[in-house]
Order: C-alpha cells, then sequence, then structure tokens
C-alpha cells in the first residue's frame, strides 16, 4: 500500500524518525516536504516522507462521481490509524468535514494565498477569454463561477495533476482555473494570466491551508510539541469558520460553495456564497464577530460564526439552490461543532 522515501540518514543510535504520510503526486510532495523540513527543525528528529496511494490518483473519473475530494484523504488516514505512519499532511480543502474517528487535526499551519488563478492564452483574462472558449476545471464550484461570469464559455471537466492540466493549455483547451497556493508550491505562479479576487471569486473553503493530522490519542510528546511550534492560531480560526459552514450546510468537498474568513485585528469576518450548479442563481451570507477571552473561546466564536452564516444562507433558500443534504439544526450557534476532527482543538 505504501512506499519510502527518506528525506534523510537516520543514525542508528540516533532518535527515532517522524513518518509523515502524503500523496505522491508533485504538489503532495512538494507540501509536505515543506512540513517535514519544519517538523525537523522543531523536532531535532530526522522526518520520513512515506507515499501512499488513493483511489483519486488511480481513478480517472469526475471527482463528483467519486464521491468529492475526500478520496483523496481515505488512503492516508487508514495508513495512519494502521500506525504505517505517524503524520498526515492534507491540503485542507480536500478533508470532508465529518470526523474521523480517532484522528485529530494536531496542527494546521500558516495559510498560503487563498485565491484561484487563471492559466490561459495569450495572457487572457476570464473578461478577455473568447467567445466560446473552452476552460478545464474539476471543481463544480469553478464551474458555476465561470457560467456566472461567462454564460458563453465551454467548461470542460477535467482532471489530472498540475502540470497535466497546465499542459492541456493551448493544446485542447484555452484556460484551466487552479489554486493559487498549488502553483506557488510548486513554484510556478508566474504562468497564471489573472489572480481572481476572493471578494468576487470566494474559493473553497479551507483553500491555500494545510493539515497536518495525528492519531487523537498520540503519546510521543516531542512529536507534539513540534506541532504546537508550528501552528498558526489565526489560519485555524479562518478556516475553522470556512469549514463549519461547509458542516453545517451539509454539504461536501465538492459542492459549488465558496467560502472567505479573514482576521482584522481582533474581529472576524466570514462570508460564503452557494451557487446554483450553472451559476444562474447564488445566494451569499456574512457575518463578523469580535474575538475575545482565551484561545479556545476564539475558536468557538469562530465556529459560531461559520454556524450563523450557514443558517442565513438555508434561510434564504441555498438548500435548493444547490440540493444540499439538508438543512442545520434550529439553534446553529449552540449546536455541535463540526469543522472536522480535531479543528477546534489544536494539539496539547
Amino acid at each position: 500500500m505504501t512506499d519510502t522515501a527518506v528525506t534523510g540518514t537516520t543514525p542508528t543510535d540516533g532518535p527515532a524518525p517522524i513518518r509523515l504520510g502524503t500523496r505522491a503526486s508533485r504538489l503532495a510532495v512538494a507540501q509536505s516536504q515543506d512540513v517535514a523540513d519544519r517538523l525537523a527543525k522543531a523536532s531535532g528528529r530526522p522526518v520520513e516522507l512515506v507515499t501512499v496511494t488513493s483511489e483519486g490518483d488511480t481513478n480517472r473519473a469526475s471527482l463528483a462521481s467519486l464521491g468529492g475530494t475526500g478520496v483523496f484523504a481515505s488512503a492516508l488516514r487508514e495508513a495512519l490509524v494502521a500506525g504505517e505512519v505517524d503524520v498526515l499532511v492534507h491540503s485542507l480543502k480536500d478533508l470532508p468535514t465529518a470526523p474521523y474517528p480517532g484522528l485529530t487535526i494536531a496542527a494546521v499551519p500558516k495559510r498560503a494565498d487563498a485565491r484561484d488563478v487563471l492559466v490561459a492564452r495569450n495572457a487572457a483574462t476570464i473578461e478577455t477569454l473568447p467567445e466560446g472558449a473552452k476552460v478545464g476545471t474539476g471543481s463544480p464550484r469553478r464551474v458555476a463561477q465561470l457560467k456566472a461570469k461567462r454564460p458563453d464559455l465551454d467548461v470542460v471537466d477535467i482532471r489530472g495533476n498540475i502540470d497535466t492540466r497546465l499542459g492541456r493549455v493551448d493544446d485542447d483547451l484555452d484556460a484551466v482555473v487552479l489554486a493559487a497556493a498549488g502553483l506557488t508550491r510548486i513554484d510556478r505562479l508566474d504562468v497564471a494570466t489573472e489572480m481572481l479576487d476572493l471578494g468576487f471569486w470566494p474559493s473553497a473553503p479551507g483553500q491555500g491551508a494545510l493539515a497536518i493530522e495525528t492519531r487523537a490519542d498520540e503519546s510521543d510528546r516531542n512529536l507534539l510539541a513540534a506541532l504546537r511550534k508550528i501552528e498558526h492560531a489565526p489560519t485555524r480560526l479562518t478556516v475553522a469558520a470556512e469549514r463549519e459552514v461547509l458542516a453545517k450546510l451539509e454539504a461536501g468537498c465538492s459542492a459549488p460553495i465558496g467560502a472567505t474568513a479573514i482576521v482584522d485585528a481582533e474581529l472576524l469576518l466570514v462570508s460564503a456564497t452557494v451557487y446554483r450548479p450553472d451559476g444562474t442563481e447564488y445566494r451569499t451570507a456574512s457575518h463578523a464577530s469580535v474575538l475575545e477571552g482565551s484561545a479556545q473561546d476564539r475558536l468557538d466564536e469562530a465556529l459560531a460564526l461559520g454556524g450563523r452564516v450557514a443558517a442565513e444562507l438555508l434561510e434564504n433558500g441555498a438548500a435548493e439552490l444547490a440540493d444540499l443534504a439538508s438543512s442545520v439544526a434550529d439553534d446553529t450557534t449552540d449546536g455541535p461543532h463540526t469543522a472536522g476532527p480535531g479543528l477546534a482543538t489544536p494539539a496539547g
């Protein structure tokens, strides 16, 4: 199921290495190596990368038909539960919001750029793409946003890693939409022809952020201490709020939903948009709250704020618009927080 690539030499009488699980794609390895380097520095121990192949890596069907981007996480999590690895690195936007038994998100490093970008022929932008241009994306959210902005575009469902997608521009596509963070992590952001503003083009909940996952009963104090050193509290607040919107809407990772949360001084602002899949309608809700008290108080407020945004979206008909699974409970602010395993509890 797994194969191992060692990032450093481990002395036979030295400290035990930390085994870090990752997918094998260029992007996954790049972001995992960055975390591995930081963990090695924080812990004083060598870190090994262990690559794990998932169904999402081998099945070329659309992400929607496979059940959303959670297909990339399942094999990694099985390896962690089985004790084959000690920590995992995920793109946070790829994680389902439902808790995974026995696991917790022990650290959320500082977030990278959360925006989407357009990569197009002839340095085109969304506005200047020719009529009927073929634009590739595997995201229902991006499909809806493209159709909302340019109904004339021919939006094509695509799969594959970043290099595969980029290679289709100038081949059979006029453009693709990708995440700025992914291009940055493989040093290819220079190919972007337009950076899409979050105010008009909200990205996926958690986009640009990484999640470092461990077993909930992890007892390695050195590892837990190292994870605390790379935790970034403002990022955890913003991604927790965004993912709570997704969780309260009972929507999957591939639902046509964009969410943006920012911390400005001590004010947390959360905004989310739910789209009709064809882009002809959408609903937006925004709420803000002052952050006070302990770190846990602030996390609780972030989750409650995400719940209030979701409640307003549902009151305004978002469930019918995007055919979401169901509505939230009557009291979203006091109900259980479901922003994903461990997001409300950093490594202690």
